[in-house]
């Protein structure tokens, strides 16, 4: 009886595989299901690919895309997750447990970063044995983060999660839904994180009120558009160039307020770290090198957010997620 039931729920998930896979004659159809299989594909690839680099720790780039590609690979498995079922192992909360660990250590790495290339050789001597002490402080917690990652990557858990991710792509099974055309459901697959964005409180937020709950409300914004980001650039292909236009102008939102966010967690580690007294009065070149950072980053923030306070270009948004064009788009991408 178990084999009969086996073969019979292999024949339901190939009826789903074919069925996310159909198009009309004229090329033009392409589902949800099929979809959703091209971006989980593609975003797992990326992340085993830096596996080795990572665990080398030579080049921190590879950290870097790592990171990105689980926090794209969790993103996607929010946004196509009603067409998919996965195993266990390879479902959402493990990508993220494995994302919080890996942005551990590169949020050490940017901090570093920083101190060594950008702000070591703007200041004087006397300033520079500071920062050098914060840099190696920085060292030794990088030390026991790089520990985590090694074992995060090695342990049975990380394991499983690839051999899960390997047997869907292979025989990926799928929800009813994985046979709705793409084109029929975009606008409901981003609606949400249009909304989610545009109703953030951080847009009535001015340049001049970064400071204590308004910069941390900044920074969630910066969360926001970095998880609308990702969404909206797995569908880019089946939009128009206005679309793009929009993405890279989530991306340089994103970026700008990111600047400002490093500047203060750098500004708390110099606090609680190296300093006994105001970064103004014992390291006054580098504090006013740390507020010319957050003003450029800032300079066109008013100007920005009013904007997306508009309401014809947030409905022009809203108009634009309404009109896929997905005639370019081929099933055999």
């Amino acid at each position: 009886m178990a084999k009969a039931t086996t073969k019979v729920d292999r024949k339901a998930t190939a009826k789903q595989s074919k069925q996310s896979k159909q198009k009309t004659a004229s090329g033009e159809f392409l589902s949800l299901g099929e979809y959703a299989h091209r971006i989980i594909a593609k975003q797992y690839h990326r992340l085993v690919k830096q596996e080795e680099g990572v665990l080398q720790d030579k080049d921190p780039e590879h950290l870097h895309q790592m990171r990105v590609a689980t926090r794209r690979l969790r993103t996607a498995l929010q946004v196509v997750g009603v067409a998919v079922k996965l195993p266990k192992p390879a479902q959402a909360k493990h990508v993220q447990a494995l994302t919080k660990v890996l942005g551990t250590l590169r949020d050490l790495d940017v901090q570093i970063a920083a101190l060594q290339n950008e702000y070591h050789p703007q200041v004087p001597a006397a300033e520079q044995k500071l920062i050098e002490q914060a840099i190696k402080h920085l060292h030794k917690q990088r030390n026991d983060a790089f520990a985590e990652v090694k074992s995060a990557l090695t342990e049975k858990r990380y394991g499983d999660l690839k051999a899960a991710y390997k047997t869907w792509l292979d025989q990926p099974e799928y929800t009813p839904l994985a046979q709705l055309p793409l084109e029929a459901v975009l606008p409901e697959l981003l609606s949400p994180l249009l909304s989610e964005l545009l109703l953030h409180p951080a847009w009535l937020i001015a340049a001049a009120d970064q400071s204590g709950d308004g910069g941390e409300t900044l920074h969630d914004l910066r969360k926001t558009c970095k998880h609308a980001r990702y969404q909206a650039e797995f569908f880019t292909e089946v939009y128009t160039k206005s679309f793009e236009a929009w993405v890279n102008e989530l991306k340089q939102i994103q970026e700008n307020l990111g600047i400002v966010q490093d500047t203060h967690v750098l500004l708390g580690i110099l606090a609680d770290d190296v300093l006994d007294s105001a970064l103004a009065d014992k390291m006054p070149k580098l504090n006013h090198a740390i507020q010319q950072q957050q003003t450029n980053a800032m300079t066109d923030w008013d100007a920005m957010r009013l904007k997306y306070l508009d309401t014809k270009f947030r409905r022009s948004l809203y108009q634009m997620i309404l009109s896929p064009s997905l005639s370019s788009l081929s099933t055999s991408k």
